[in-house]
């Protein structure tokens, strides 16, 4: 019983130890946004370039954030099937047609070809009469570029191409004015 025990703490020691040194491994490759509880301030004292990408148009045609540099952009990482992204979508075709000639809105649906595809978030943005620009990513590049773990996620880029900030979770009508106000300076 005493040898069983023994051996079952030298495992986990082992163990404990491997996961040591995989997470100090893992640590040095990632770099992570800066931290902040549901918003982030990313380019304060220095600008940070905002990661370029690529997404798909309702055409099918090929878009990249970089095409817009010289406009401000908000660009809101959303799925038809998220009721948080769902309960900001008002909001967000309200302001579009409000400031769709002063700033850039990039919708881009988050289309893995399973759980959302171009034609599940089609149908939802016609049920719902949206009309803002919606642009997919099929190939996850804007995920990846921006390490989207969760949505709604929504990022401002200035007319530069400089990240302003990012915002995890839903956005209220009182921020999204702001980020736009913000976005318009």
């Amino acid at each position: 019983m005493k040898s069983k025990t023994m051996v079952g703490i030298v495992i986990f020691v082992v163990v404990l130890i491997g996961v040591y040194f995989g997470y100090q491994k893992l640590s040095e490759n990632y770099q992570s946004p800066q931290a902040g509880a549901n918003t982030q301030n990313t380019a304060q004292a220095q600008k940070t370039a905002a990661p370029d990408f690529v997404v798909y148009d309702a055409e099918g045609k090929e878009v990249k954030l970089s095409d817009f540099k010289g406009k401000p952009v908000l660009i809101n990482f959303w799925a038809s099937w998220c009721p948080p992204c769902q309960g900001e979508m008002p909001d967000f075709q309200a302001e579009y047609l409000k400031e769709k000639d002063n700033v850039v809105f990039l919708m881009v649906d988050l289309t893995d070809g399973k759980r959302e595809t171009r034609q599940t978030a089609q149908q939802f943005l016609t049920e719902k009469n949206y009309t803002f620009p919606v642009y997919f990513d099929e190939k996850a590049s804007a995920a990846n570029a921006y390490q989207i773990s969760s949505i709604p996620t929504t990022v401002l880029v200035d007319a530069e191409g400089n990240l302003l900030k990012r915002h995890i979770g839903s956005v209220s009508e009182e921020t999204l004015q702001a980020y736009l106000a913000l976005l318009k300076q």
